[in-house]
């Protein structure tokens, strides 16, 4: 059999495309990031996957500033990781990284405690579940504060320190809902992507500041989070499947694993991560074929719960919304409540 042109150069564009995936690898492979002794600053580090990270980077020398709205919660958290790691250096930056000057001062109280900061992971996250027709201007705005402008804040507050040192790692947490668009869950999706872009856009400008950003898509974390998700519409419906989906071990990953990828992700300065294979496996179809999947999350969305006929502009916690299938004592969602107490979710 004579092989065509054709399937000569798919040969060579194949063989170039090994070589350049093995060559990448190989860089990787030389320059690891030690994270000893170096200033890490984690939102929404006092709970989920943010305390995670926290104990993971404790356990490597970090140096900790974990900064979320709650100060009881955060002091829980620095009480978790110092119970684990009892030398731990750990500083409890209490903040709403929404407003400007607050997140400017948990850089301030990083840089004044640990003379500087190398490394910033943007964790923090809201998520308000349901369909767009209960979703007001509020509902995005807060979206888009949390997810975008506050690790804007954070991020323009932290480079001057970083190209003083002429070196810095930073890490965006977006989601699989910044790559394609979910249903019932819009302003989350929306300020997601929007994070997305900055992210990759900082990353060529600052990459000859020697400060390497890494963009994070996870897909389904079992770390407990959607008790303190807001859900609107048929809020029990909402918070069924959202917590189920959550809680099914074929289709989400454990925080620990989540936080060892991301890590690893910072340490090597990898460009992105998707989490979990069914995250890439939506990302590659949206990619091939984007008019079918846009018509097969049309047809997700006709199988989720409709608006609702009362009092569904009303946001409630996960934890308000629970019913007989999805509670503390309901089989599917074990996995969800197991973890929002190892968390510090609950």
């Amino acid at each position: 059999m004579t092989i065509t042109d054709q399937q000569k150069k798919a040969l060579a564009l194949g063989a170039v495309g090994a070589g350049v995936i093995l060559a990448a690898q190989m860089w990787r492979r030389r320059d690891p990031y030690d994270f000893a002794g170096k200033s890490v600053l984690i939102t929404g580090g006092s709970r989920g996957l943010g305390l995670v990270m926290a104990r993971e980077l404790a356990e490597q020398g970090a140096r900790l500033t974990l900064v979320a709205r709650d100060e009881a919660e955060l002091h829980r958290a620095v009480e978790d990781i110092q119970t684990r790691q009892p030398f731990a250096d750990v500083l409890p930056a209490p903040a709403d990284i929404r407003a400007r000057y607050q997140a400017e001062r948990a850089i301030a109280m990083a840089v004044e405690r640990f003379g500087g900061i190398d490394v910033l992971i943007n964790n923090a996250g809201v998520i308000q579940v349901g369909p767009i027709d209960h979703m007001k201007i509020s509902d995005y705005e807060d979206a888009m504060l949390t997810h975008f402008w506050g690790p804007l804040y954070l991020m323009l507050a932290a480079i001057p320190h970083m190209r003083r040192r002429n070196a810095g790692r930073i890490v965006n947490i977006s989601s699989i809902g910044g790559k394609i668009g979910v249903p019932h869950l819009v302003p989350y999706s929306a300020s997601k992507f929007a994070l997305a872009g900055l992210s990759e856009g900082l990353r060529a400008e600052l990459a000859h500041h020697n400060i390497v950003v890494t963009s994070v898509y996870p897909g389904l974390m079992r770390t407990g989070s959607p008790v303190n998700a807001m859900f609107k519409g048929q809020r029990p419906q909402e918070y069924a499947w959202f917590a189920i989906s959550d809680s099914l071990p074929l289709a989400s990953i454990s925080p620990e694993r989540a936080a060892r990828q991301i890590i690893r992700a910072c340490r090597y300065g990898d460009a992105e991560l998707v989490i979990t294979v069914q995250a890439k496996m939506a990302v590659m179809a949206r990619t091939v074929a984007p008019e079918l999947f846009a018509d097969v999350m049309a047809m997700i969305n006709q199988l989720l719960p409709g608006p609702s006929m009362r009092d569904g502009d009303v946001a409630r916690e996960g934890r308000e919304s629970e019913s007989e299938v999805a509670g503390p004592s309901a089989p599917l969602t074990t996995p969800t409540y197991r973890a929002a107490g190892e968390n510090n979710e609950m």
